[in-house]
């Protein structure tokens, strides 16, 4: 191959590479949801979007690189003093996005540090309004007083404070040792408190169901002595009803031959039944004087039975015997 074959190609590639060096200096791919800050000459000349980008070779350069999605920064634990002097070791997270990458690059040195830092100092602020019991309890309020005093100044620095979130809330080992106590000396409490409702409401059940045991079985005595004097009474009207019948069977046997006879002596000889049955029973008894004159006793049946007379006393007196 001639000398002069390669004097001729040589300038050519020269300019080739040359030329390929110069276009890959000028062109910048951006990831999404990247922002890249461009200087010409030492300069703000524009943010470069996602995409291919063109710069002009060693006058542009890429002076900074930022990550727009949303970043979670730790925030170191620090000692904060409640309103009565309780020290407390307070941690969390913060969490950021960048929504203008120009301000983020010119507001501040290092944006992220100091929202980070004016998140420490917000604490330490917040803590000191509120007591022991209150800031242990008070999270979400914290994490809303923190994330909104740290967005009021990162505007100037181009972020969003999206959300702040306590980590830990350490009291010394003084303090957590007797809400220890306090929490076992109210869990006690509630437990007596408990155990006395339950015997208050066990009496009270017992009283209740002794009441209704009480009313059920008056209730059952009144029911029997309902259902006995109900019983009686039905008794007492099937006695008179067959006392009635029988004295209608006897006054119809009365009315026939020989009836008559037959009904004076049954009166007569119930009569005299009647007095020897007193006699046993009682210890006070009248009778006629004259006690072997059964024949008057007979007679006396016999006018009740024929003139429905009341009986009268035999010739003589009548004399209380007492035994």
């Amino acid at each position: 191959m001639p000398p002069d074959f390669f004097t001729s190609v040589f300038p050519i590639l020269l300019l080739v590479l040359i030329a390929i060096a110069v276009l890959r200096a000028g062109l910048r791919i951006v990831p999404q949801q990247r922002s890249w800050i461009v200087e010409r000459l030492g300069r703000f000349h524009r943010a470069l979007n996602p995409g291919l980008n063109f710069l002009i070779p060693f006058v542009d350069r890429v002076a900074y690189r930022f990550d727009l999605r949303e970043v979670p920064t730790e925030v170191p634990a620090q000692v904060c003093i409640s309103l009565d002097n309780t020290t407390l070791t307070v941690d969390g997270f913060l969490y950021l996005q960048i929504t203008d990458a120009v301000k983020a690059a010119y507001g501040s040195s290092n944006p992220m540090n100091a929202a980070m830092q004016l998140a420490q100092t917000s604490m330490r602020s917040e803590i000191g309004k509120l007591h022991l019991d209150q800031a242990l309890s008070s999270r979400q309020i914290l994490n809303a007083a923190i994330a909104e005093a740290v967005e009021e100044a990162a505007i100037n620095w181009g972020i969003k404070v999206l959300r702040y979130e306590i980590k830990d809330i350490t009291p010394p080992g003084e303090i957590i040792r007797a809400m220890e106590m306090q929490i076992t000396a109210e869990r006690e409490k509630r437990a007596l408190i408990f155990k006395s409702e339950g015997q208050r409401q066990q009496q009270i059940n017992t009283s209740e169901g002794q009441r209704q045991q009480d009313i059920n079985i008056a209730d059952g005595r009144r029911q029997a002595e309902i259902l006995r004097a109900e019983g009686e009474a039905k008794a007492i009207e099937l006695v008179a009803k067959a006392s009635a019948d029988a004295i209608r069977a006897i006054a119809a046997a009365a009315v026939v031959d020989g009836g008559l006879e037959a009904l004076q002596m049954q009166v007569a000889k119930d009569y005299i039944d009647k007095w020897g049955n007193l006699a046993k029973q009682g210890t006070t008894l009248i009778v006629p004087a004259d006690l072997g004159n059964v024949g008057g006793l007979v007679a006396t049946a016999l006018e009740i039975v024929k003139g429905g007379a009341k009986p009268r006393p035999a010739p003589g007196s009548s004399v209380p015997i007492t035994r």
